[in-house]
């Protein structure tokens, strides 16, 4: 079977404009949750998130680019030129038939969107923007990816709610397995923070009015945040023939789905995935040192979560470490699991454990170790990422260092 490895990552999000910065930040136990800055804020009851701030696009994209492309898409490009610099990869010639791109998202380009109704419905206006349908589209952000670096293998976008992400990389690495490319860049992006896209979460009474808790009794709902991540996955001989850097292994991935509730999490399905994912990396739960949790700081997600683990992990389950980083950048709902990505790889390549902040009393329904408010050093072999999304999806994907 053909391995595959992680040669290049980049990021934008509420922690930091690039990996450096956001590892540092989620080292740090550092917040990047705040009251939103949005048109219309003063009518919602939810006016906290965590926003990419002081944001300017014409630093990164002329006028004529950025007519076609909505926040979220910027959001990506930004992420994928980053991965790609630090991988030193060139896709020039035959090497561009070889590689492609998948993307998570769950909304597209609801910033679009929300624009658009407020010109029809509030203003009154009879046209829109010429544009408006190449940038709110969901496939909007790999395209463009696929576009500026001339990736010519297969390209495209998954919406799967919060396992987006999730879903778009482990397509990816079994693409990369396959033998169809050698090389996929991998990763989501979103960007719901407009009135519309709190208005609508607003709805399903999950959201908290003042942090994202995760894992303690006092915990009061989740908080959206935005931005992107992007990886370079590379087969392992291609990567080692040209001397890349190799980040971590992507040793196994898995996905299974609930098949109940549209809400309402299951751990006999989040359960499956887990076990499913480290049957594919030929691991064992001892082997695992981290958990990047789901963990969005609701009632039903946290202790089913917590339900899951237990089974899958066993005897192992109280030594393992499990954090949910969501307490710090927020949910960034298709593109949550590209940025906790990030986390994995900090505890796998520098030895950093980032911590669940915001903890505060230990709920006896998740009777795990949370790293709680202060990141741990340790070291890490093994490191899994959990996604778990509306309409009971689930992907989980498991990184070794190499």
């Amino acid at each position: 079977m053909r391995r595959v490895v992680i040669t290049g990552a980049g990021s934008i999000n509420a922690l930091g404009r690039d990996i450096a910065e956001t590892k540092q930040a989620m080292a740090e136990g550092r917040c990047g949750i705040g009251p939103l800055d949005i048109r219309d804020v003063d009518r919602l009851s939810i006016r906290i998130g965590a926003q990419v701030r002081d944001f300017d696009p014409a630093a990164h994209f002329d006028r004529q680019k950025l007519g076609l492309l909505d926040r979220f898409a910027q959001f990506g490009l930004i992420a994928a030129r980053e991965a790609v610099a630090q991988a030193g990869i060139r896709f020039d010639g035959a090497a561009g038939l070889r590689a492609g791109v998948v993307m998570g998202t769950a909304g597209g380009g609801l910033g679009t969107s929300d624009d658009s109704y407020r010109a029809v419905y509030e203003e009154g206006k009879n046209r829109v923007h010429p544009f408006v349908v190449p940038k709110l589209m969901n496939n909007a952000a790999a395209s463009h990816i696929s576009m500026e670096f001339g990736l010519m293998g297969p390209s495209f976008s998954v919406a799967t709610a919060c396992s987006s992400s999730n879903h778009a990389m482990g397509l990816a690495m079994q693409m990369i397995r396959a033998g169809m490319v050698d090389v996929m860049l991998a990763g989501g992006s979103e960007s719901m923070l407009c009135f519309g896209g709190i208005k609508a979460w607003e709805g399903l009474r999950v959201m908290s009015k003042d942090g994202c808790r995760p894992f303690s009794a006092e915990r009061n709902g989740m908080v959206q945040g935005e931005g992107a991540g992007v990886f370079v996955f590379e087969e392992l001989e291609h990567a080692r023939a040209r001397g890349a850097e190799i980040l971590a292994e992507v040793a196994g991935f898995a996905m299974s789905s609930d098949a109940g509730d549209i809400v309402m999490p299951s751990a006999e399905g989040a359960e499956r995935a887990i076990t499913g994912a480290l049957r594919d990396a030929g691991l064992d739960p001892a082997d695992v040192g981290y958990i990047n949790a789901h963990g969005t700081g609701t009632a039903a997600n946290d202790k089913t979560e917590c339900a899951a683990i237990a089974r899958a992990f066993g005897a192992h389950a109280d030594r393992v470490m499990v954090s949910s980083t969501k307490s710090m950048h927020g949910h960034l709902i298709g593109g949550t699991g590209a940025v906790e990505l990030i986390a994995c790889l900090l505890a796998l390549n520098e030895g950093i454990v980032p911590p669940t902040i915001g903890y505060g009393t230990p709920d006896p329904e998740c009777p795990l170790d949370v790293v709680p408010n202060v990141a741990r050093e340790a070291r890490v072999d093994v490191a899994i990422s959990n996604a778990f999304a509306f309409g009971g999806l689930n992907a989980v994907l498991a990184l070794r260092r190499i």
